[in-house]
């Protein structure tokens, strides 16, 4: 599990088939062969450590579910290391699980902050709702409002300055997970009342808090 908080971003070295080795300080601290890190929200088992240098396997699921089949080396990445059992939520829970991935459409400047927006596929659209959770790239954020076919958020100046998204452009893709709160409360709805629905739960104040 993850929080969503960024610890620090790193930098791709080098990319192999279904292999990443990426420049980072902070989150090799103490890390072993077999942890968890994620990268750009993306959870990856720690394959190799070699001083400042840390090296993951890709799957090809993850590939064909992400964004990270596209960084080059030099492509800057969020990164976090898994909850410690005990530490700070300072955050949403981040199971590391991308669901899908989304494009951005939009940036506009809100003082210090930036408000954006991101498509989503309509399978992801229907667990998206106003003041609930999702993961992009790896990074906490509320959502602002929705329609249809995307959502907004809103990066103050800490995100921008702590992690990737500041960099992003109109096209760019990014990865998305959906918080998991609403996957199990569909599940619930779904085995004990069919008349359950997400947009139910949403409207009457349940996904709203």
């Amino acid at each position: 599990m993850f929080t969503g908080i960024v610890e620090e971003v790193g930098r791709l070295k080098t990319t192999r088939p279904n292999q990443l080795s990426i420049a980072a300080q902070k989150v090799v601290e103490e890390t072993k062969l077999g942890d968890s890190i994620a990268v750009n929200g993306a959870c990856l088992t720690v394959t190799a450590l070699d001083g400042g240098t840390f090296s993951v396997d890709i799957m090809p699921e993850t590939l064909r579910l992400t964004n990270l089949g596209r960084l080059r080396p030099g492509d800057q990445v969020n990164l976090e290391r898994a909850m410690a059992l005990g530490g700070r939520m300072g955050g949403h829970l981040v199971q590391g699980h991308v669901d899908g991935t989304g494009r951005v459409l939009s940036l506009t400047p809100e003082s210090q902050a930036r408000i954006v927006r991101y498509s989503a596929p309509p399978q992801l659209m229907r667990y998206i709702v106003p003041k609930g959770f999702i993961a992009v790239d790896g990074v906490s954020l509320t959502v602002i409002d929705c329609d249809a076919t995307s959502f907004t958020v809103s990066l103050v100046a800490y995100t921008l300055q702590s992690t990737t998204l500041a960099r992003n452009r109109p096209g760019d893709l990014v990865n998305l997970e959906i918080d998991i709160v609403a996957k199990y409360l569909e599940g619930l709805g779904e085995a004990k009342n069919p008349g359950i629905s997400i947009e139910f739960l949403a409207e009457h104040g349940f996904l709203a808090g």
